[in-house]
């Protein structure tokens, strides 16, 4: 009887023992490179960086085309892009680690932390049935309005600090009932950014850079280029005449001399540092023993929080706090899992993570006048030999 019990004991931990992740099909994952070539080929991209990644690495990081095609300089893994509005689910986690804290709520009003927004009316002056909330804002569901002309730009030429510019927005009516439509909102993004100032007690860039990009080694990832990164970052084509051509946001889109930083969509990044932000989410809010969100957190920030409400770029979506969530996977999200999610940004760069399947996809690209970013051909490929290949 006591062989029979110990021969039993050495087996249930072998039976607990989870079985090992599936090995990467290396022909699918060396299938991207060319595909992401016939691009550049065929005139539609002057180069790209595409990685794949799983919560314990990368398993794909290649570069193919130019990063500045007159001068015929080839783009490398490590070129830095803009990232635009990928820049947006970084404001959110800078919100919800503040939450982590106590030092705020997504159900706060937003007027507890930026008392100029407590008197905002619909256009015609009537008042909202309710305030506008943080959660309000991290959905695009606030209808707060855009700029206002006064301001100058989003880039604040007239507005030295995001002091100035959340309080030029509050000015603004709002364009629907808080909570009850969808509505991409630029300004109020950088709304939260401010907030975080609040919140925090220091600037937007300096609270990212010590709570987010140092933690993590995001060493090639900020607000204000250096000169040694515009030596480096990729140069921004549009299509003139059917050919590729240099475009007016000339290396990354931002101003000589910006005034305050853009939480909306002002951050330069690499591929491989985007990559290690994706793992940390999908390790549920850390990496290599570092911290950054609690679980809660990150389960908050990427589950539906929009309801019924329509969302999103593509069919099928709805949004959590800062990323968007596939809610019904279908054309470009068809080989996602449901509640993967991701962002993209107006130069056509995209990221995705998919937790049911552990994988996630990075494409760097710099190309404007795309139909519809979220939709193209270049992240559907990328997407699908990337989920093939863990399959």
């Amino acid at each position: 009887m006591r062989a029979a019990a110990a021969a039993a004991l050495l087996v249930v931990p072998l039976l607990l023992i989870p079985a090992p992740a599936q090995t990467p099909d290396a022909g699918k994952l060396a299938a991207i490179k060319p595909a992401m070539q016939r691009y550049v080929d065929s005139g539609d991209l002057a180069g790209a960086v595409t990685l794949v990644g799983r919560s314990s690495g990368v398993i794909h990081h290649e570069a193919v085309g130019f990063r500045d095609l007159a001068a015929r300089d080839p783009i490398q893994a490590d070129t830095p892009f803009r990232i635009a509005s990928m820049t947006k689910p970084i404001t959110a986690i800078a919100v919800m680690i503040l939450a982590d804290e106590g030092k705020l709520s997504p159900d706060d009003d937003l007027a507890k932390h930026l008392p100029e927004f407590a008197d905002l009316t619909l256009a015609g002056g009537a008042k909202p049935k309710r305030a506008v909330k943080l959660r309000d804002l991290l959905t695009h569901t606030s209808g707060l309005g855009n700029y206002p002309p006064e301001l100058g730009d989003v880039y604040g030429k007239r507005a030295s600090t995001l002091a100035e510019t959340s309080a030029a927005v509050a000015k603004q009516p709002l364009m629907f009932e808080p909570g009850t439509k969808w509505s991409y909102c630029n300004s109020g993004i950088d709304t939260l950014g401010r907030v975080v100032e609040v919140a925090s007690g220091k600037t937007f860039e300096a609270f990212l850079q010590e709570r987010v990009f140092a933690p993590l080694a995001m060493t090639d990832t900020r607000f204000y280029p250096t000169a040694a990164d515009m030596k480096r970052v990729a140069l921004t084509y549009g299509k003139k005449d059917g050919k590729l051509e240099a475009g007016a946001f000339g290396l990354v889109g931002l101003p000589a001399n910006p005034k305050h930083p853009i939480p909306a969509g002002g951050l330069i990044s690499t591929a491989a540092d985007q990559a290690k932000l994706y793992r940390a989410m999908l390790q549920k809010g850390q990496l290599d023993g570092k911290r950054i969100l609690s679980e809660k957190s990150v389960a908050e920030m990427t589950k539906t929080q929009t309801g019924d409400i329509k969302t999103g770029f593509v069919e099928g979506m709805s949004f959590g706090y800062g990323w968007a969530v596939v809610k019904e996977p279908k054309g470009v999200t068809a080989m996602l899992s449901p509640g993967s999610y991701g962002h993209g940004g107006a130069f056509g760069t995209q990221g995705w993570i998919d937790p049911r399947q552990d994988v996630f996809v990075v494409l760097m690209i710099q190309r404007t006048g795309l139909t519809n970013g979220d939709a193209s051909d270049f992240r559907r490929t990328l997407q699908e030999l990337a989920v093939a290949a863990v399959k």
